[in-house]
């Protein structure tokens, strides 16, 4: 009998524990939040590429419908967000001993409004930026794409921890 109890307890104790971890870090309310509206990100910068905003506003669509159980709704989702892309810069880095750059860096800007319309506390409106360099020998028409998709993914990201993951 000693046994079976000694046995039993750790069992018992254990029973009432849970560990919650998610790896992607969200954290939302399911039972209240439940969708979620992302408009198109119109590019507003001095520099207009045109297939940019659509590849933004599909990125940050990925990132939110691949890490979280939130439906997409085209609008009025119990979260909002929108924006627009408000800065392309090229900038000329690392100067050479011959006074020319040896690198560039392309810097993106997308300015962020989020509302929670289950919590207004968390509402915000926030630029977010990354950028990526390279070198001043290639053609920005001929990198811009992959820098394009690397500077989607990082800002994506920053947004998601942002809006959902309250970090």
């Amino acid at each position: 009998m000693k046994r079976f109890l000694l046995l039993l307890l750790p069992l018992l104790m254990l029973s009432g524990c849970t560990v919650s971890y998610k790896l992607n870090g969200a954290s939302i309310d399911y039972a209240r939040v439940k969708t979620i509206s992302i408009q198109e990100f119109p590019n507003q910068a001095a520099y207009v590429y045109p297939p940019f905003a659509q590849t933004f506003t599909e990125g940050l669509k990925e990132k939110f419908i691949t890490q979280t159980k939130l439906k997409m709704k085209p609008k009025e989702g119990d979260l909002q967000i929108e924006g627009e892309i408000v800065g392309w810069e090229l900038t000329p880095m690392a100067q050479r001993a011959d006074g020319y750059a040896s690198e560039t860096k392309l810097t993106i800007t997308v300015n962020v409004r989020f509302t929670n319309t289950t919590n207004d506390k968390e509402d915000f409106e926030q630029k977010f930026s990354a950028f990526r360099q390279f070198p001043a020998t290639s053609m920005l028409e001929d990198v811009q794409d992959d820098l394009l998709i690397e500077i989607t993914k990082e800002i994506s990201e920053a947004i998601f921890n942002k809006t959902v993951a309250n970090w």
